[in-house]
């Protein structure tokens, strides 16, 4: 069979609705940071299936524990009973999390862990109204969807949940204050002030949802004492902090959390993405109080808190812990922004390189000083270095995405690296 044939027939029988096309991938094998097509062809894995396979593709330690487990107990709900390895995941989640005091609440995707953060979060505190970012992006539930302040087209068709405000977030490349940052005075933060007295009533909010570092906008990383001073601004009206890791959680970072760079606990901490190894899994970590305040059921889902994915959960994090991956994420993440910023220096196409650990963002403009995006030439990109062997996708039309395992070889980086810069270079000189 041909990868266009299978393409062929996904169009024919896949809703477009859960596909975004970047390449003609159809992958059949993968181990740590490569991938195997249907017909053979090798590619390095920039991508790890969007920041999924943290541990790498097929991780032995995980394939172990799903293969223990599915010949055990391969699912018993935990809304009805009490199979051990959600409690182990719960309790271990508890232990590596910035929480004070936590309890767990599992779902399937990060998304409704998203969902029932906005739950939790308006049960404990009596408010209704949500406080979210522009360019924010929380998943495609409802109510992670109402969140989301990239795309409101959908919304538009759809509808949304009601009491969702928005302000900007820290983008000190592109300001939306039009500030640099020697002339900065966060701005950003002040704005918060002026929302509240010249449109939401603070002591109506309940929350403020959070990406630590906003994903699907660029790869956009705050000033580090930002949100030190917006938590003191919410602390002050009782308002609740809730930041969205699913994307850059479990070690991507180089701390369990990214948050931690910033120096602050939020009340509540969403995961998914890479927390289950490639099975689906998602988990809402939020202080006792918080989630005791929902009654029985009111955020249940019949395949939550699976034994397999829950042990494939426990897998994950053991890997991390014992191949000591937070410090690995730290020292490849140095070592790939000191190459891509040395890229930047020779290649006018990239505007700006930023990111904490392995997770990076290469904004590509056409002109430096306009920073006016180069969305064309970044999708040439993307098909050139498809070609020569490298997945590597975008965010935002401009920003492409680097996010390798952090189990990648370093020799594996490197020559992602130099396929990435050899596909720039090419479309540079327009080949």
């Amino acid at each position: 069979m041909k990868a266009i044939d299978v393409i062929e027939r996904y169009s024919k029988i896949i809703a477009p609705a859960n596909r975004m096309h970047y390449f003609p991938l159809v992958p059949v094998r993968a181990e740590n940071a490569k991938i195997w097509d249907i017909e053979g062809k090798e590619y390095i894995d920039f991508l790890s299936n969007a920041a999924v396979q943290n541990v790498g593709h097929n991780n032995p330690r995980v394939v172990k524990a799903i293969k223990e487990q599915v010949e055990k107990l391969t699912h018993a709900s935990y809304i009805y009973s009490y199979p051990v390895e959600p409690l182990l995941l719960a309790e271990k989640l508890a232990e590596i999390a910035p929480v004070d005091d936590p309890k767990i609440s599992f779902g399937l995707t990060g998304a409704d862990a998203n969902d029932g953060a906005i739950k939790y979060a308006r049960a404990y505190t009596k408010r209704q109204a949500i406080l979210s970012y522009m360019k924010s992006f929380y998943g495609s539930t409802y109510g992670a969807m109402s969140l989301t302040g990239l795309d409101f087209q959908v919304r538009a068709m759809v509808g949304e949940l009601s009491e969702i405000h928005y302000i900007p977030y820290p983008n000190c490349y592109r300001c939306p204050f039009g500030k640099e940052p020697g002339s900065c005075k966060m701005e950003c933060v002040e704005y918060l002030k002026e929302k509240f007295e010249g449109e939401v009533y603070a002591e109506g909010v309940a929350a403020l949802f959070a990406e630590p570092i906003q994903g699907d906008s660029g790869i956009v990383v705050p000033p580090k004492d930002y949100f030190r001073k917006v938590v003191k601004i919410l602390r002050e009206h009782g308002i609740l902090f809730v930041v969205d890791e699913v994307q850059s959680g479990m070690g991507r970072t180089g701390k369990w959390f990214a948050i931690e760079h910033f120096g602050v606990r939020p009340d509540i901490i969403t995961v998914g993405k890479s927390l289950g190894g490639g099975l689906p899994i998602s988990a809402t970590i939020g202080r006792r109080e918080i989630i005791d305040s929902l009654p029985p059921l009111s955020h249940a889902f019949t395949l939550s808190g699976n034994p397999t994915a829950s042990r494939a959960a426990l897998a994950v994090i053991e890997e991390i812990e014992e191949k000591n991956l937070l410090r690995r994420a730290e020292k490849l993440g140095n070592h790939a922004m000191k190459r891509l910023k040395k890229m930047m220096d020779e290649h006018e196409l990239i505007g700006d390189v930023r990111g904490i650990g392995l997770m990076i963002g290469v904004e590509l403009v056409k002109d430096r000083e306009t920073k006016e995006r180069a969305i064309e030439e970044t999708q040439k990109v993307i098909e050139r270095a498809f070609e020569l062997g490298l997945i590597v996708t975008h965010f935002n039309g401009n920003v492409l995405r680097i996010e390798p395992p952090l189990t990648i070889e370093e020799e594996t980086l490197d020559e992602g690296l130099d396929i990435l810069e050899r596909a720039i270079s090419e479309v540079e000189e327009e080949k």
